[in-house]
């Protein structure tokens, strides 16, 4: 199976998103739509656009995206509560099959500002379950004709999408991504997501997930083709090691004194707790794993670091792949400096097949 390689592009209210350059109109249609044809003329296949209340709304700027590029895929971060599935059901199928089948989607269950838009939480176990629900009906839509479904989160009565989505290959339907470590969340992914993303982990962590998630896969009597996995992480490269790791200490230091605003995000869940507690096993961990951003505000994809030349990014990737990671979802600030940079020096040394095949797969 290919490997896959996006980008994230942070539609923020705010500029300077975890140390990015602050610009003018940094959320503009002009600016947005530089970062994804940048993202296409330097090797990349699309971009995670977030999600979360007080943000541009996403969708809104996928298909604004979508709409001035030719083959850049939005991975669209979305939320079951804030969107009902039927809505959302069609709304992407339309967007995919206006960009010929271009739509990714990624399903987040992760804390919001729901009140805002009139949702509730409700305890761990009512939010997987709503999430199962809304996984199940979405792909339902997107297969069948005069889909009947009554549930305990959402219900529809003779409902048929039209357009369809894209069909080509092995692909029926914009493939669901999903994150979460908790046992609530990783039933949902093993028995309803098409991809389970993982934060920068260490490779013993992520070897233990994967088989942990495909046993739980067969126990629970998967219904789709096997689940596959993401890798969402912070790669600092540059031209040398020394020059990686001196620039990386300086983040980190900007960071500490505070000159780099900690991310407000930096919650509590599963996994994010279980990035945070890394630090104890080391600052840096399988060779080039830098856990220092944790302790000083960095969370979700800015909590670890992988470091070095492209030479060693590209070849901890390699370990990674080695594994079973398919998808890889990278970033570092500034975004668009970066995405140039990285699309030229580190996606060549991914996409070489030679490179792969002969690369090193120890841990």
């Amino acid at each position: 199976m290919s490997a896959e390689f996006l980008w994230y592009i942070p539609n923020q209210a705010e500029p300077g998103h975890r140390g990015d350059t602050v610009v003018e109109h940094h959320n503009s249609l002009l600016t947005l739509t530089n970062q994804a044809r940048a993202i296409e003329a330097h090797g990349w296949d699309g971009a995670l656009i977030g999600t979360g209340w007080g943000r541009p709304d996403t969708f809104t700027v996928a298909t604004a995206l979508a709409a001035r590029t030719t083959t850049f895929q939005p991975l669209i971060a979305v939320r079951p509560g804030y969107w009902r599935p039927a809505n959302f059901a069609s709304a992407a199928a339309t967007l995919d099959h206006l960009s010929q089948g271009r739509v990714l989607v990624n399903v987040v269950s992760g804390k919001d500002n729901l009140a805002a838009y009139g949702d509730s939480e409700g305890d761990q176990a009512h939010r997987y379950a709503r999430t199962r629900e809304f996984l199940r009906i979405v792909r339902k839509l997107w297969t069948e004709d005069d889909v009947t479904h009554h549930g305990e989160h959402f219900s529809v009565t003779g409902s048929t999408v039209v357009p369809r989505p894209v069909v080509r290959g092995d692909r029926r339907h914009p493939p669901l991504y999903f994150g979460g470590a908790s046992p609530a969340a990783e039933a949902v992914a093993a028995t309803e997501a098409d991809v389970q993303l993982f934060w920068g982990e260490p490779l013993d962590g992520i070897a233990e997930r994967i088989e942990r998630l495909t046993k739980l896969s067969a126990e629970l009597g998967r219904e789709h083709p096997p689940l596959e996995y993401g890798l969402r992480v912070t790669t600092l490269v540059r031209d040398t090691t020394d020059q990686a790791w001196a620039d990386a200490e300086a983040k980190v230091a900007a960071m500490a004194a505070g000159r780099i605003a900690r991310d407000p995000n930096q919650f509590t869940a599963t996994g994010q707790q279980r990035l945070l507690d890394l630090a104890a096993r080391g600052e840096v961990l399988d060779d080039n794993l830098y856990t220092a951003p944790g302790r000083f505000g960095g969370a979700g994809a800015g909590t670890t670091w992988l470091v070095g030349s492209a030479e060693d990014v590209a070849r901890s990737l390699r370990r990674y792949r080695a594994l079973g990671i398919t998808h890889f979802i990278l970033s570092d600030t500034p975004y668009l400096p970066e995405v140039k940079r990285q699309g030229d020096q580190l996606l060549p040394l991914l996409r070489d097949r030679a490179a792969v095949l002969s690369g090193p797969t120890g841990g």
